[in-house]
């Protein structure tokens, strides 16, 4: 082999390693960790996910709480499991319920800037989401390094150029930060997305006066 062929083999090879570095990693099955910041203060939660569910794990307090739904958005439950007072709660929604829940979700036009940064080890981006109906606009940073099914975190993102890795939030009225600390493929579970026994049925107006609202 003369110079150049081996300057040649030797870029080509380069060219190779870098590709295969930057190629982007699929994930369909799996947990997504997720650090949060609230109103009352930093959190942790876990997504489960799979192409056609996803279930969000958080601790509040005492209790354990688990919201599990369909990509299809056609099905949610909330479980509440507070083990100190012996509480076990399933609040399935109605279709109603899911609708209303939809129809007050903001729907984002999203623009794509020349910022970058890197967040957890994922190369990310910044993409300016602006609410239309309210004029409020929130700042996401996407990440083209991976895919994954979308969750109920990041649903109202699935247009923003990249899977989210940070972004603000909604929930219950309350904003809440998000950061994506790291996903795992692995195998889920059987009845990951499912009601255990021993949880008692209830309505969502049943969880809410539960609550003391």
């Amino acid at each position: 082999m003369n110079i150049k062929q081996t300057i040649a083999a030797l870029v080509l090879a380069g060219t190779c390693f870098t590709l295969t570095a930057n190629a982007q990693k699929a994930y369909t099955e799996g947990v997504a960790t997720y650090d949060l910041t609230t109103s009352i203060g930093a959190m942790q939660a876990k997504v489960l996910f799979r192409p056609d569910s996803n279930a969000f794990i958080t601790q509040q307090g005492p209790a354990n709480i688990k919201a599990v739904s369909n990509t299809k958005g056609t099905y949610a439950v909330v479980l509440v499991d507070v083990p100190i007072a012996s509480i076990k709660k399933a609040a399935i929604l109605t279709p109603d319920e899911i609708e209303q829940g939809e129809a007050k979700a903001p729907k984002f036009a999203f623009t794509t800037t020349a910022e970058t940064k890197q967040i957890n080890g994922y190369n990310c981006k910044k993409v300016i989401a602006k609410d239309p109906a309210s004029g409020t606009s929130t700042e996401i940073w996407v990440t083209t390094d991976i895919t994954a099914p979308k969750n109920t975190l990041t649903k109202y993102f699935e247009a923003a150029g990249g899977f989210p890795v940070q972004f603000s939030t909604s929930q219950q009225g309350q904003t809440v930060g998000v950061t994506l600390k790291s996903i795992t493929q692995e195998k889920l579970p059987a009845g990951s997305f499912g009601i255990p026994a021993g949880y008692d049925r209830i309505t969502l107006d049943d969880l809410s006066k539960l609550g003391g609202r």
